[in-house]
């Protein structure tokens, strides 16, 4: 854990001189939410709506900066140097970390500025923040993986987006379930199975990821 969080460590101040990632997501997601809220106007929208809008928009936030977390060791050369210094294990919970920390941290804004905007009351906030955070760790473990994946592929920005979709897929459909009822209703059984889910998911994921993490790094 110690090689991990000093991984860690040296991606968040290389993120803070760069700024690279951090900027891309908070960009999309303000310049998305900007968007759709001046082409609806006055109109509005059903809480439904609303849910999936929500988990769209942050699909494709942490898409946008997810891929940045390889991209910069094969850009600056340091990819063979971080394969000597740090074992493949290490290197996977410090990327992961990072860029659940980043995902967290633009949520942390994105979430309640959406609430601001479109003006509405989440019935059940401890389930919805429960679902996000759940989310969170399931974008961000799917993110890393297929970030390692891409990281010497030629055309990394497409790629990125069509191998991660159907991998995130079942975060996002679990995610617009729950938020869904969580903007309407107050009751916590209605989340046991989807809350259930989503925490399997993530579990599965996290754990696939870091067992094929080894091979994957070190092709």
């Amino acid at each position: 854990m110690h090689n991990s969080f000093t991984i860690f460590l040296k991606d968040i101040r290389q993120e803070l001189r760069s700024k690279a990632a951090l900027n891309s997501i908070l960009l999309f997601a303000i310049v998305t939410l900007t968007a759709i809220s001046f082409s609806i106007g006055s109109f509005a929208l059903n809480t439904d709506i609303l849910a999936a809008m929500l988990w769209i928009i942050i699909l494709f936030s942490a898409l946008s900066g997810f891929s940045h977390v390889f991209l910069k060791e094969e850009e600056s050369r340091t990819a063979d140097t971080l394969k000597l210094i740090a074992s493949p294990n290490d290197i996977f919970w410090g990327k992961l970390l990072f860029n659940l920390v980043l995902l967290l941290l633009v949520l942390f804004i994105i979430v309640p500025l959406f609430i601001a905007v479109f003006n509405f009351d989440v019935k059940n906030p401890g389930m919805f923040i429960i679902t996000i955070a759940l989310g969170a760790i399931g974008l961000s473990a799917g993110g890393t993986i297929v970030a390692a994946i891409i990281a010497k592929a030629s055309s990394r920005g497409a790629l990125f987006s069509v191998l991660a979709f159907p991998i995130l897929l079942p975060v996002i459909i679990l995610g617009i379930t729950i938020t869904r009822i969580a903007f309407k209703k107050t009751e916590i059984v209605l989340f046991i199975p989807e809350i259930q889910a989503l925490a399997a998911y993530c579990v599965i994921v996290v754990t696939a990821a870091a067992l094929l993490f080894e091979y994957i790094w070190n092709d």
